[in-house]
């Protein structure tokens, strides 16, 4: 009986490493144009409120960018993550009590406070996802816990400190007992780029950041030495690294990112804390690193790609009656049609005889 094996390529095109990410795309894209047909839809109709719309004028550019800010900004912390060998899932998490931290600081404001209340915030928001990732790294450093179940597991609890404030004592005594907070001054409100626009401060923030990632990467000895640490633990202690300063580095930076997006986020458009600050960024945000392949550039393309599917799920549901679930059917297709692109680029099929098959059990 022929079987079949996975076996490693000698050496993976470089081409085709940079080129996978346009060919899982296609096949998504490809995919969907069939899901369509399944579900009844006008295929085209489909495709357009996916891929036109969201870029048919300035207005819906911004609203673009406006939802790209934050996913670019947790991937961008989530690459040195990954680049280390450090799993962190709970970008989400990090993400909530970054707005948490920044929403109780946005809370202390009033008409007389002045415009340095905006820098406090989004301090606030850095440090408490620093806060909440550290967890997840004292766990891992002092007790060897698996980064990624503490980290998925933290997202959770996050859920019930945002669900506990704002139906708690954080709500509204004027919120006609909706559950959330009173609405922030507008002193707090991170500056806007343009007139017309929600576009915010933050997406400059956000390539900024993608520039020192670049730098810190590629250009300075902190960068080499965190990925060493992570690809080859061995290798980092021989040369004087410390895995230890990795992990914590990592995960750090990973969540201030996260934390640093959730109070662009409640001091931006929000403007409050309510219990559907949770948008699955942090979950988004890892398929934007992976399909930018954990490189600032990359990362900002798929963040905007990302932010597509944000979009075009909203008006699908809309527009063509389709349900909210579409938006994470077409990121997760987007993921498994890019893993299946690396399986091949990285492996190749050998067909086994009977005879060799028959050697090998033997």
């Amino acid at each position: 009986m022929t079987s079949v094996q996975l076996v490693p390529r000698a050496r993976p095109s470089r081409f085709w490493s940079y080129a996978s990410p346009l060919l899982a795309l296609a096949l998504t894209v490809l995919i969907g144009v069939l899901l369509f047909i399944l579900l009844g839809k006008d295929p085209l109709q489909g495709l357009n409120v996916f891929f036109v719309e969201p870029v048919k004028n300035a207005y819906a550019i911004g609203e673009l960018l406006l939802k790209a800010t934050p996913l670019l900004i947790i991937a961008l912390g989530l690459a040195v993550c990954f680049r280390s060998n450090v799993w962190n899932i709970g970008a989400e998490g990090q993400f909530i009590i970054g707005a948490v931290a920044a929403g109780g600081v946005a809370l202390m404001a009033d008409a007389q406070t002045g415009r340095w209340i905006v820098l406090a915030v989004l301090l606030a928001g850095v440090l408490g996802g620093m806060a909440w990732a550290g967890i997840v790294a004292l766990l891992r450093d002092r007790f060897h816990a698996n980064e990624i179940l503490v980290s998925l597991m933290l997202v959770y609890v996050a859920e019930q400190v945002l669900g506990y404030l704002v139906y708690g004592p954080w709500k509204d005594p004027q919120g006609y007992n909706f559950p959330q907070t009173r609405m922030f001054e507008a002193v707090t409100e991170i500056p806007r780029l343009m007139d017309g626009s929600r576009v915010s401060a933050g997406l400059l923030i956000a390539l900024i950041g993608a520039g020192l990632l670049w730098v810190f990467l590629f250009r300075m000895l902190p960068g080499f030495a965190q990925q060493v640490g992570g690809l080859a633990p061995a290798a980092a202690r021989f040369a004087g690294f410390s895995s230890r300063r990795a992990l914590w580095t990592a995960l750090l930076i990973s969540g201030g990112a996260a934390g640093l997006a959730g109070a662009l986020e409640v001091a931006g458009p929000l403007g409050q804390l309510t219990p559907h600050v949770p948008a699955g960024y942090g979950f988004a945000a890892i398929i934007v690193a992976f399909v930018g392949r954990l490189h600032p550039v990359g990362m900002v393309l798929s963040a905007i790609l990302m932010s597509m599917f944000y979009i075009g799920g909203e008006l699908a549901q809309s527009r063509l009656g389709l349900p909210k679930s579409i938006t994470g059917v077409f990121q997760g297709l987007l993921l498994f049609t890019l893993l299946a692109c690396d399986t091949w680029i990285h492996y190749r099929l050998q067909w086994l005889r009977p005879n060799r098959v028959a050697k090998g059990g033997a």
